[in-house]
């Protein structure tokens, strides 16, 4: 009597083969942080081709976010509370957007504004508003290395105008007799009209800024100067860009934007010099200058 032979049907083949093959994983979502996030889609319509340099995105680094809008530069804070999301503190360069850029920036904001929740699915993020809709879309990609925040060892800067949170615009009488130049090791001497002074600043991430105590001669600068008011606030700059040649250096809370242009190198400072506080220096002389 023949031996029966098993028939393979063309059902079971394909069973036979699927058992062979792994089952695929879900790709790994992106990290929220340490990604360069693109935005893709923003009030629910595609977001339109933009500049390389200026397209909309954000990068979020320990509760510190920085980006841009389409347009401008912005910076601010972030706070994250399980898939909860809210921003803060947002500022940014105040440059006048036209056509496509000025549509991207203000629903740009507006996804920022609105934002309550957030959502990683592989490489996209999603921002959505308090009722769940999703407000923004973006595409995360592995940021350039090393960062894109240019050098400012070594660069001086004469100032060319100040722009206020309320859009006023104060323009000193010599852009020269307002410097800053940027030094190794966190060290920087600048110019205020009448007075000179050393100080210190830190860039924690990418456009990140702060300024420490200035420690500055006491002249008695002439009316009109701009001297008290950016001795007042030079401990609120929060970030800073460079964009088209131009150093823009912002304080914290939309408090305004100093707007500075390449200066010729500063003299170098001699002698010792007072603290902003009134306090004269450890000799217990008043600073000079040559």
């Amino acid at each position: 009597m023949a031996a029966s032979v098993s028939r393979i049907t063309p059902s079971l083949f394909l069973v036979l083969i699927a058992q062979q093959v792994p089952a695929q994983q879900p790709p790994a979502s992106r990290p929220f942080e340490a990604t360069y996030w693109k935005a893709t889609e923003l009030g629910g319509k595609p977001a339109p081709a933009q500049n390389a340099n200026r397209e909309a995105h954000l990068l979020f680094k320990g509760g510190s976010v920085s980006g841009s809008n389409g347009c401008n530069r912005i910076t601010g804070r972030y706070e994250l509370k399980g898939d909860a999301i809210t921003f803060s503190q947002m500022a940014g360069t105040q440059m006048a957007c036209i056509d496509a850029a000025a549509d991207v920036e203000r629903a740009f904001q507006a996804a920022i504004k609105a934002a309550a929740r957030w959502r990683i699915t592989g490489d996209r993020l999603e921002l959505l508003d308090a009722a769940g809709k999703r407000i923004a879309a973006f595409t995360g990609r592995t940021p350039s290395s090393p960062s894109t925040s240019p050098k400012l060892d070594g660069t001086v800067w004469q100032l060319v105008k100040f722009q206020g949170g309320d859009d006023k615009t104060l323009t000193p009488d010599d852009g020269s007799k307002y410097t800053i130049q940027f030094m190794s090791g966190g060290q920087l001497a600048a110019r205020i009209d009448c007075n000179r002074g050393r100080g210190t600043w830190k860039s924690s991430g990418e456009n990140q800024m702060t300024f420490g105590p200035l420690a500055l001669t006491r002249a008695q600068c002439p009316p009109g100067s701009l001297h008290d008011q950016i001795v007042k606030q030079w401990t609120n700059i929060r970030s800073y860009v460079v964009k088209d040649g131009h150093l823009f250096l912002s304080l914290m809370a939309d408090g305004g934007i100093y707007e500075f242009q390449p200066a010729k190198k500063a003299k170098p400072m001699r002698g010792s010099i007072e603290k902003v506080d009134g306090a004269v220096d450890s000799a217990g002389s008043r600073s000079t200058y040559q």
